[in-house]
């Protein structure tokens, strides 16, 4: 007994060490790592940092912060820019919020967010910042229908603001309209303002419409000028509506 406490003494650590290594084996054999992977799991979490998934999602969530504030600035823009507009011209005028838009007329017609009940009428004149965009031709209680002056069917008696020489201009489907002159040899140059002529049976005069961009005075059977129309028709989202005194004659611009 003395020899066998002996021995223990002298080997017992050394015994219970390798026991805890075979029994430690066995285990992880047994679990597949388990056991350690749940143990490392538990200390290292503290450590880790966020998901990558967390990662994305705020940084998605931050830039629709970011487009919605853009979005908001760029509405509030163009509303102090509407107001001022409606402010300089004459008194009257409705503001009217664009809400419908087809795709095949984009630049034929647009449907408006006012109608008879908001005091629109059939023949109103509809002008946007830069200068005039068409006209009523279609009511209804809430909506009113305007015909831009950029649809080919569209006519406009205009006159060139310098020298005061007159024509009318039709629409191209386009940010740019013709003006076609009544002279055969009319004082037109590139730059020169265009606006709305006094002998127009549609609108009244003085309305700025453009520029001229090009002269062609040997086109038959009249001389025409390219005009690059000043109100941003192909984006528009506010217009303001007047009243129109002067009476329609069918098939006079």
């Amino acid at each position: 007994m003395y020899t066998l406490r002996r021995w223990w003494d002298r080997h017992g650590l050394r015994m219970g060490l390798v026991c805890l290594a075979l029994g430690s084996a066995w285990v992880l054999r047994q679990t597949q790592g388990a056991a350690v992977f749940e143990i490392y799991q538990q200390v290292s979490r503290p450590f880790e940092s966020m998901p990558a998934s967390a990662d994305r999602i705020e940084s998605a969530e931050m830039q629709e912060l970011q487009q919605r504030l853009a979005e908001l600035e760029s509405q509030n823009q163009q509303l102090q820019e509407m107001l001022g507009y409606v402010q300089s011209r004459p008194t009257g005028g409705i503001t009217a919020p664009v809400i419908g838009r087809s795709a095949d007329h984009w630049w034929q017609q647009v449907t408006l967010g006012r109608g008879s009940r908001d005091g629109i009428e059939v023949g109103g004149i509809v002008a946007g910042p830069g200068g005039l965009v068409g006209r009523i031709t279609h009511i209804t209680p809430s909506t009113s229908r305007v015909l831009l002056v950029s649809d080919p069917t569209s006519q406009v008696g205009v006159t060139i603001s310098r020298s005061r020489h007159m024509g009318y201009m039709r629409g191209q489907a386009a940010n740019r309209a013709v003006m076609e002159f009544f002279d055969k040899v009319p004082d037109v140059q590139p730059g020169d303002v265009v606006s709305t002529s006094s002998f127009s049976q549609l609108f009244p005069p003085g309305f700025p419409i453009g520029r001229v961009e090009s002269v062609n005075l040997s086109k038959s059977p009249a001389p025409e000028a390219v005009i690059e129309l000043s109100a941003p028709i192909h984006a528009l989202e506010w217009v303001v509506v007047y009243p129109n005194s002067r009476t329609e004659v069918p098939g006079s611009p």
